[in-house]
C-alpha cells in the first residue's frame, strides 16, 4: 500500500504562453501529509477498484509499459482522500505512486522521470516529493528548503477546470502569491464568495479550488478551520520519498 501525497503551490507565477500552447510558470511546491492510498498487487490482468476507466493510474501504467517495452499487469485498489479538481494534485499523486509501485513490483530499471513528465507537470514533482521550485510547465525541478509548521486546508466542495483557468488567465492576467487566483474566481464565481468567507491569510493552491493557510502550530491551524462549514483538514509538510 503506497501513500500518494498531495501537494501545495506555496507560490505560483505565470510567466506567459509557450510556443507549444502551454503556460510557462514558476512555482514553489510542497508535499503535504494528506494522501490517497494505492494498493498494487501482481495479477494476470489489470484491474482498478476505486478509480475510473481513464484514471491517471491506468494512464501511468500504459505509459510505463510503453517505456519499458513490456506488459506490467497489476491489480490496483485506490482509496481516495484528496478532493478531485482542488489544485492539490490528487490524480497526479496517484499516477506517481503507480509509477513507483510498478517499478518496484517488476524490478524495472527505466528512468521514471520522463514518463512522469509525459503524464502531467505535477506528476514530476509528486514522483519525488519534499519541496522544490518548479519551472517550465512545473516539471523542471530544483530542490528547495522544506516547509515548516502546519497548514489549514479548506475546500468548497466543487472542482475548477485547470484548462479553463489558464485560458481565463490569458484574458485577465493575475497578481499576488498565486497568479491564477483572479482567473479561477472569474471561471467559478462561487469561489469569490468562498474566499471571502475564509478571510485574510488564506490563499489558493494550483488552479483551485482548495485554499490553504500557513500556521505556526497545530492549535493555530485548528482555530483557522473551526468556524468553517466545508471540507477542512490540518496537514504538515512532508519530506522527499524519491527513489
Amino acid at each position: 500500500m503506497l501513500p500518494a501525497h498531495a501537494k501545495l503551490n506555496l507560490d505560483l507565477a505565470v510567466l506567459g504562453v509557450r510556443p507549444d500552447g502551454f503556460h510557462e510558470i514558476w512555482t514553489r511546491f510542497q508535499a503535504i501529509s494528506l494522501h490517497d492510498l494505492l494498493l498494487i498487487e501482481p495479477a494476470a490482468n489489470t484491474t482498478l477498484a476505486g478509480g475510473a476507466d481513464d484514471d491517471l493510474v491506468l494512464r501511468a501504467q500504459r505509459a510505463l509499459e510503453e517505456a519499458s517495452q513490456r506488459r506490467l499487469p497489476a491489480r490496483f485498489r485506490l482509496v481516495k482522500r484528496i478532493p478531485a479538481g482542488a489544485g492539490l494534485g490528487g490524480g497526479s499523486a496517484d499516477a506517481a505512486a503507480a509509477l513507483r509501485g510498478l517499478s518496484r513490483l517488476y524490478g524495472l530499471r527505466c528512468d521514471l522521470k520522463p514518463v512522469a513528465a509525459s503524464l502531467g507537470a505535477d506528476v514530476s514533482f509528486l514522483l519525488v516529493g519534499g519541496a522544490a521550485a518548479g519551472t517550465g510547465r512545473g516539471e523542471l525541478l530544483t530542490p528547495a528548503p522544506p516547509g515548516r509548521g502546519w497548514y489549514a486546508l479548506a475546500w468548497p466542495g466543487f472542482p475548477v477546470s485547470t484548462p479553463a483557468v489558464y485560458r481565463r488567465w490569458d484574458e485577465v492576467g493575475g497578481e499576488g502569491k498565486n497568479q491564477l487566483t483572479r482567473a479561477a474566481l472569474s471561471v467559478e464565481p462561487k469561489m469569490a464568495e468562498f474566499a471571502s468567507v475564509l478571510g485574510p491569510g488564506w490563499r489558493m493552491t494550483g488552479s483551485g479550488s482548495a485554499f490553504f493557510k500557513p500556521c505556526l502550530s497545530c492549535e493555530e491551524a485548528k482555530r483557522a478551520v473551526t468556524p468553517l462549514k466545508c471540507w477542512t483538514v490540518i496537514v504538515r509538510p512532508v519530506g522527499s520519498w524519491g527513489d
